[in-house]
């Protein structure tokens, strides 16, 4: 079998372009992938194309070879931009390797480890305005009531305000309002996990941690910007009991050695399609379980995406909870046949061979490519602050 075509397809879902990877073979199975990136997605888009001609004429079945052609034989390594389209990539050629013997991603990866993938939920299910720009205690309960009615047992919220890299009492009363609201709507059965979205430094992040405590955070998330190893370890050492999670912008097991060998997290949150794909994915796992570290994948993006996760998840030991956005557009589900079902909070065992999920590309044409809306944040005094 060898690969006869590799291509991008665009769909616009307002705040992300969703860069679905198509892998065409000479026997004709094709396969399917994804790497949307916010805002980089004809960075995203060109980098396929730059690739095709290093793997083209190969056999799609190798793929810890062509990951280290693309990955190596250009010479400068790929950053989040070109292991994103390393990730679609790669990704497809699982999809194309399973339909090829009739089984599911998962057999592969060396079968299944549970019997099904447990979920969260966004506040709004993911629509951009209810995740990213709703911070109304009143509102955000209603939200976490409406996700526990449909079925999931565990929520996340941004109940932490865009911040100063010290804040006052005002900020941290706002979030203690906001997580007590979605706590007294939802009980003490439902997960709550708080996204800090890398917007905090140590000193804040620690002060928030210590306000949000009596609610019992699931996770913090991204509590220092990624590249601050140092502190977020110092965070998950000033707050003892509070796990802290993160990873979601590092790519390769390179990047996410120096948080395990410094205790800086509890749960680590690669995203399949940007750390390097499945099984560079598969590897951070296993680095990870070395230091009884949980993985949760990051993921909200796309369907074909979602369908990754699913078999990553579903064939991973230390796998914890899998994230999916389900209201980011109304017509989600329109552009793929067989997408992800989530039932009751859950996701069974995929039966389909390869990933389980095929684009329709015809339906995708109806969404073309459009710049994304942009997320633009500033402090109070004009300067530029992390969204």
């Amino acid at each position: 079998m060898k690969i006869t075509g590799i291509s991008a397809v665009v769909v616009n879902a307002r705040m992300r372009n969703w860069v679905f990877v198509k892998v065409e073979t000479d026997e004709g199975i094709t396969g399917w992938g994804e790497a949307s990136l916010e805002w980089k997605t004809r960075g995203v888009a060109g980098c396929i194309d730059d690739l095709a001609p290093l793997i083209l004429g190969e056999d799609p079945r190798r793929i810890e070879h062509l990951y280290q052609v693309m990955n190596r034989h250009a010479f400068f390594r790929a950053g989040v931009v070109g292991m994103s389209a390393i990730s679609g990539i790669e990704q497809a050629c699982w999809d194309i390797w399973g339909k090829s013997l009739g089984v599911p991603v998962y057999q592969l990866l060396g079968g299944a480890v549970r019997d099904a993938i447990r979920m969260y939920d966004h506040l709004g299910g993911g629509e951009m305005e209810a995740l990213y720009l709703q911070d109304q205690p009143e509102r955000m309960a209603e939200r976490a009531r409406e996700s526990v009615a449909d079925g999931y047992s565990a929520i996340k919220a941004l109940v932490v305000p865009i911040s100063e890299p010290l804040d006052g009492m005002a900020a941290l009363r706002h979030a203690d309002r906001c997580m007590a609201a979605i706590r007294n709507a939802v009980g003490d059965d439902v997960d709550i996990m708080v996204d800090l979205h890398g917007r905090t430094t140590p000193a804040m992040a620690i002060q928030f941690g210590e306000v949000l405590r009596p609610y019992r955070p699931w996770f913090l998330e991204e509590p220092c910007p990624p590249e601050n190893v140092e502190g977020t370890a110092e965070v998950a050492r000033a707050l003892p009991g509070i796990p802290i999670a993160t990873g979601e912008r590092l790519v390769t097991r390179f990047q996410f050695r120096p948080l395990l060998e410094q205790g800086a997290c509890a749960v680590i949150q690669p995203d399949l399609c940007h750390c390097g794909g499945l099984w560079e994915a598969r590897k951070i796992a296993a680095m990870a379980e070395t230091y009884y570290v949980s993985v949760a994948p990051h993921n909200p993006l796309g369907p074909v995406a979602t369908a990754a996760a699913i078999h990553f998840g579903i064939a991973t030991p230390n796998f914890l909870i899998q994230e999916a956005i389900r209201s980011d557009v109304p017509w989600r589900d329109e552009v793929v046949r067989n997408p992800v079902e989530v039932v009751n909070g859950r996701v069974g065992l995929p039966e389909r061979p390869g990933l389980g999920i095929e684009v329709d590309e015809a339906a995708a044409t109806k969404h073309p490519f459009a710049p994304e809306i942009l997320m633009q944040s500033y402090h109070r005094d004009g300067s530029v602050a992390d969204w």
